[in-house]
């Protein structure tokens, strides 16, 4: 039960790696199965993404002649002006490593969606977003490790075993 949770986790937009590995490890999980459980479960986001965008995104938006879901539509207006802000500046300097470097750094809305999607929506090429979002997901996966394992190491100088 722990692994759906873990995978559930790993594949929420709002969580992704920052609560799939914490939540893994703090149920008993090694570390490095955590890691590489949600890792690899977090970078399919990217194709799952693609594919959305590529085929449901255009029967909910609709075209010039077939009228799409007027919520659907606003909400991903939004949300796709919210990640080119975000993304613009980094990708126009770096390409596709600002893609990955987006990815990799474990914040909130920071992430693989965000990352696919902003890609998808400057232009870049289907081959380079996996790459950089798959890079950016086992960099972010490594850092989110870190501070969790660095995290209970520093819990032990404050909780004595007995």
């Amino acid at each position: 039960m722990v692994l759906f949770f873990t995978a559930v986790l790993s594949f929420m937009p709002i969580s992704e790696l920052r609560g799939a590995i914490p939540f893994a490890v703090a149920n008993g999980i090694p570390w490095y199965w955590a890691y590489l459980f949600a890792a690899c479960l977090n970078a399919l986001v990217a194709p799952v993404c693609w594919i959305f965008l590529a085929t449901l995104h255009r029967l909910f938006y609709g075209t010039d002649t077939r009228k799409g879901m007027a919520w659907y539509k606003n909400f991903f207006d939004r949300f796709v002006e919210r990640a080119r802000k975000k993304l613009a500046a980094g990708v126009e300097m770096w390409g596709w490593i600002g893609i990955a470097v987006f990815v990799a750094i474990p914040l909130p809305i920071t992430g693989a969606w965000t990352g696919t999607l902003g890609a998808w929506v400057l232009g870049i090429s289907k081959r380079r977003t996996m790459a950089a979002v798959i890079l950016g997901v086992f960099v972010a996966g490594a850092i989110v490790s870190a501070v969790v394992l660095l995290g209970i190491e520093a819990l032990h100088l404050f909780v004595k075993k007995v």
